[in-house]
Order: structure tokens, then sequence, then C-alpha cells
């Protein structure tokens, strides 16, 4: 049996001096993608709020580094999740970038999705991004301006199949960015969207990864190698600088050239 292992990609000599001091929040920022956002912004100097549902790790995240708040939360209840949000916005004393990351790209078939189902999931992949948006605009705006950055995903780009709701959530990003980015404008809010391939988190390695898989990135990448968090994570941190301060609107796709 073939061992895989994640490869890892340093922060170091990686900076954004303009995000020195920022206040952000991660949603789904305990593991995975996510969690290499929470480090990444903690490592340029930035107060670090995130949520999510896995209290154990996201506690231990918080632990690990300095100026990290963590609230444990269900995106699936709007009210938790604005509480939740409220609480970070207390802890930090407002919020200058909001990353819509969280998501669950749990495998169904169409013909077993139920009304239920369906609700679940875009309650996960699509509910929370809208509504943790408008939960920050008011510190958003009181600061003069700020920073959203929503995470979309390849999936529905590769025609892929097993995941028809996820990926129907993760093409909404497009519209979701493009009307945000219009409708907050003119408050100095820039809306952004990432486009991640497949990223070698420990959830897509230990579930879905296998030697097809492998063969599929050797084939499609343009790039040699595996796609890790911290790419992602230096792309949002780009869009979250000043250095990007006239990108809004915009879909990056980090992918190796896959798509």
């Amino acid at each position: 049996m073939t061992t895989r292992t994640i490869p890892i990609v340093s922060f170091a000599g990686v900076t954004f001096n303009s995000l020195r001091g920022k206040n952000v929040i991660v949603t789904g920022g305990a593991t995975g993608i996510g969690a290499d956002m929470v480090r990444g912004f903690a490592q340029q100097g930035c107060s670090v709020g995130f949520l999510d549902r896995d209290t154990a790790a996201g506690t231990a995240l918080a632990k690990s580094l300095a100026q990290v708040f963590f609230r444990s939360c269900d995106v699936t209840s709007v009210p938790e999740l604005k509480a939740a949000i409220a609480g970070l916005l207390a802890d930090m004393g407002g919020a200058d970038v909001l990353v819509n990351n969280v998501a669950n790209d749990e495998r169904h078939t169409l013909e077993g999705v139920t009304a239920e189902y369906f609700d679940e999931r875009v309650a996960i992949n699509l509910r929370p991004h809208f509504f943790a948006t408008q939960a920050v605009l008011s510190s958003m705006r009181a600061r003069g301006g700020g920073v959203v950055v929503n995470m979309g995903s390849v999936s529905w780009m590769f025609k892929g199949t097993g995941y028809a709701v996820y990926a129907t959530c993760k093409s909404a990003m497009s519209g979701f960015t493009r009307v945000l980015a219009r409708e907050l404008g003119r408050d100095n809010i820039r809306v952004n969207c990432v486009v991640p391939g497949w990223v070698m988190t420990e959830r897509q390695v230990g579930l879905w990864l296998d030697a097809a898989g492998e063969a599929a990135m050797d084939q499609n990448h343009c790039i040699p190698g595996r796609i890790v968090g911290q790419d992602i994570a230096h792309m949002v941190m780009f869009l979250a600088a000043d250095t990007a301060r006239m990108v809004t609107a915009q879909e990056f796709v980090v992918d190796a050239g896959w798509t």
C-alpha cells in the first residue's frame, strides 16, 4: 500500500506589511485550508478570529497562536453564526477582513438528495457566506472599508460527479462575489473570490485521494507538484492586503493550471 503524505510549504519569507494590525475573521478555520489561513494571517501580525464546529481542533489552534480568538459555532444556525461573529467582533474590536471559507464537500448521489438534505448542504456551503458578510458590514463601514474573500471551488468547473449540491453552492460564489463587489464598493469594501483546485488537506488525502486522483493531477497540472493549504492562504492574504487595493469583483483560480 502506498502511503500518501501532505506536502509542507512554509510561510517564511511571505510578508504583506499592510496586513499588520488588521482584524481578520475566518469561517471554518479549525482545520484544513481554513487553519492555514488562520496561521498565515496570525504570522502577518493580524488579530484573527475564527469559528468552527470542531471545538477541540479550534481551541488547540487558537492556543498555539498569539492574538487569535476562537468561537465554537454550528454555521447551519444563522442565529448561532451571528452570535459567534458578534463575539469575535467584540474580542477584536471590529473586522477589516472576512474570509467566507466554511464548506463541506460530502459526497452524494443525485437520486439520493432529498429536500431536507439539499437545504442542509446549502446551510453549510452557501447560506453562512451571506449572513457572515451581513454580520460584519456595520463594523467594516465604521472602520472606513474592508475586504471580503469568498472561497469557491473548481469542482463545478471540472464537471465533477458525486457532489452536485456542493458544486452548485460553490458556483454561486461567482455571482455572490460580483454583486457584492458592486453593492459594497462605495463603502470601500472590496470583494473577491478565490477558487482552489484540489488541495491536499488531511481530509482530501484521507477520504478522496487515490491512485487515479494522483494520476489526474500529474496529467492536468501545468506545474508539477501538489497544491496545499498555504498556496490558497497566500492568495487570500494578497487579496486582503493593500497591494490589491484596486482589485474587486474578480475570481482567482489556484489550481496549478488544471482548468
